[in-house]
């Protein structure tokens, strides 16, 4: 999701390690060969398409944290934040939830298999015309990922349980559980360095590469209801996936004192008569309208005509030009002045299209066309 971070720092994120499966057998008396050992990534897992008339959201199943695992909570899944946040209701009893924040008697308390510690902070998602923060402790659990048709547990890992949600613009609460997120970038959340990508916390072995890879969404999958689409994300990176013949065209990422590893990529945006230089972020958690960032503009923001072409060409030679309508691609110009954010951002739209891969062990973004 798109965010604000202190001097316009690249999102955060964090890597994955992953368990590989290696079949292998030998032959008595030495003189038998070996067969090459199968590389597998770990899972494959789908996620949901959701429509809700005005935006388009892919979520992904939760269904345990801790030891509560009676009700399954559906996080946004989200390549542009790092870490998993959640809100407490229902995953720790009401009477430890305040107004003021969540009750931690000395460093940490142990509850329903969460560890809750007393380190609180503040996570902020989208810029500065649409806020919304989350207020809460960071914590520690074992986390169930998917649901009935397919899943998997982590070990303890850290994730941020909030009590509160605010639209920072209104100054008026969210629901409980209205902005729960499940953030893979490649860095660290700034509201707290332990935080990373939940998928970092897998244990790997010799030929997985620590990652995950994201099939093209199914454009006609959106429904009011969602609908599971499966196979759409593939944890674990094998050989064969960032070789050079694989397709993906490969963004070296840039390390940052702050935040780690950026997701943040340097390219090129043609629209109309105008050429952009920009940081570009691919988005899956902005939901409907991507924003084309450009200080020389001639209104603060402003949507594109339907049926203009836009082009995009990143630093590593990564081209997609799509053109937009009134209903799909919608897009607008803005000045960082006014969004408080220099970055360009694509759009969920952008993953109906193409492929993506995040290799957290090359700390690379991979990029390919469908």
């Amino acid at each position: 999701m798109r965010k604000i971070y202190p001097g316009y720092l690249a999102f955060c994120a964090a890597g994955l390690f992953l368990i590989m499966l290696i079949s292998s057998c030998s032959k008595g008396g030495g003189s038998g060969n070996n067969p090459t050992p199968t590389v597998k990534p770990f899972a494959t897992l789908g996620l949901y398409e959701v429509d809700s008339g005005i935006y388009k959201r892919v979520f992904i199943p939760i269904s345990g944290v801790g030891t509560s695992t009676s009700t399954t909570y559906y996080l946004v899944f989200d390549t542009g934040s790092a870490g998993m946040t959640i809100d407490a209701t229902g995953l720790i009893p009401a009477s430890m939830i305040t107004s003021s924040g969540i009750t931690v008697p000395g460093d940490s308390a142990v509850v329903n298999g969460i560890t809750i510690t007393n380190k609180t902070a503040v996570v902020s998602y989208g810029d500065a015309q649409s806020e919304i923060s989350e207020y809460g402790n960071l914590a520690y659990s074992t986390v169930i990922i998917g649901d009935a048709n397919g899943k998997i547990t982590t070990k303890r890992i850290p994730i941020f349980l909030y009590y509160k949600i605010m639209d920072v613009g209104s100054n008026t609460q969210q629901p409980a559980h209205s902005n729960d997120v499940f953030g893979v970038g490649p860095g660290y959340s700034f509201a707290n360095n332990a935080i990373g990508s939940p998928l970092r916390y897998f244990a790997s072995a010799n030929g997985v590469l620590s990652g995950f890879k994201l099939a093209k969404f199914s454009a006609a999958a959106y429904t009011t209801n969602g609908t599971y689409v499966n196979d759409l994300l593939t944890i674990g990176l094998v050989p064969e996936d960032v070789n050079p013949n694989s397709g993906f065209v490969m963004h070296q990422l840039t390390y940052y004192s702050q935040g780690g590893y950026s997701p943040d990529i340097a390219a090129t945006v043609k629209y109309n008569n105008t050429t952009v230089n920009a940081t570009i972020l691919f988005d899956t958690g902005t939901p409907a309208i991507s924003t084309i960032e450009n200080s020389g503009a001639s209104s603060n923001l402003a949507s594109l005509p339907a049926n203009t072409p836009i082009t995009l060409t990143t630093s590593s030679g990564f081209t997609y030009s799509y053109t937009t309508s009134s209903a799909d691609n919608i897009t607008q110009v803005a000045k960082p002045s006014y969004t408080g954010d220099p970055r360009t951002i694509f759009s969920i739209n952008f993953f109906n299209d193409n492929q993506f891969l995040m290799d957290y062990t090359g700390h690379e973004i991979g990029l390919k066309n469908n």
